[in-house]
């Protein structure tokens, strides 16, 4: 099917971006485009797409001052697992990012398209809600930080206010050297979207090991699972049944090509038990 037509705009400052999408409602922001393109093959139409990959300060990854990194909105998943910074501070994160199609895909395709197209099975979704990550959004109205936690609306649905346009994920230093286990389920082995996705990370305040749980593919959006960190927290071994429970409890799966409401819940328990035992 052919594209449905638009204008192409490439844009080389953040405000001239800005400026492109105020001026012409219905547009829309291209980073990598492996999202957006195939959507336009099919029912959406767009008035305006604006190419924001040449913009220098959204292909950088950049060292914070309290130790934290910002990823620039246009740096490609294979830049970043490739980066020294994240590979060693934030390798969770990398183990989810090579989980998103293939490698000549990642090498196009962005973290900020993949949370911005906000699809349940988002794959660094998990990680990023497990670092406590934050979306930086500049528009209208100005600069504000969005918690990751409260950034998702709903199936390809985000908190975005119009003309909004996401320039940086931020990894916060407190998150640093969280070491995980990503769990995920597909139809195939190779370039597929996640069935059932689940990640356990593990952390340490002082001496005191901090959990995380993270699900993805089985509620409206991705989605985080307090309840079963807490017990993971209190005694990783001893309490991972109760964990699991607590995740199935928590997750809201529907039924599609991809596998049954059923199938789906009763898998998250059993990914929460082996993502355990298998943590670092």
């Amino acid at each position: 099917m052919l594209l449905s037509r638009f204008e192409y705009r490439a844009a080389r400052t953040v405000q001239e971006a800005l400026d492109l999408c105020a001026e012409q409602p219905g547009s829309r922001y291209l980073a990598g485009g492996t999202d957006l393109l195939p959507q336009l093959r099919g029912r959406r139409r767009v008035a305006r797409v604006i190419d924001i990959k040449r913009i220098a300060e959204l292909r950088t990854i950049r060292e914070r001052e309290d130790r934290g990194l910002t990823i620039g909105a246009a740096v490609p998943l294979g830049e970043i697992v490739t980066s020294r910074a994240v590979r060693e501070r934030y390798p969770l994160l990398c183990d989810c990012c090579n989980a998103v199609g293939a490698y000549p895909l990642r090498n196009r395709a962005t973290m900020t398209g993949n949370i911005c197209n906000a699809s349940p099975a988002a794959d660094t979704a998990v990680a990023l809600l497990a670092l406590d990550a934050l979306v930086v959004a500049r528009g209208p109205a100005g600069t504000r930080e969005i918690p990751l936690a409260g950034f998702f609306a709903g199936p390809g649905q985000t908190v975005l206010r119009p003309g909004e346009m996401v320039t940086a994920v931020v990894l916060p230093a407190a998150t640093a050297h969280m070491r995980g286990s990503y769990q995920r389920l597909s139809r195939r082995r190779g370039m597929d979207l996640a069935t059932v996705g689940v990640l356990v990370g593990r952390g340490h305040e002082g001496l005191q090991p901090r959990h995380r749980v993270a699900l993805a593919a089985v509620a409206p959006t991705p989605v985080r699972v307090v309840a079963a960190e807490a017990l993971l927290d209190r005694d990783p071994l001893g309490e991972v049944t109760r964990a699991a429970e607590a995740a199935r409890a928590a997750a809201r799966p529907i039924t599609d090509v991809r596998g049954s409401a059923e199938y789906r819940r009763e898998m998250v328990g059993v990914l929460v038990e082996r993502a355990v035992k298998s943590l670092p």
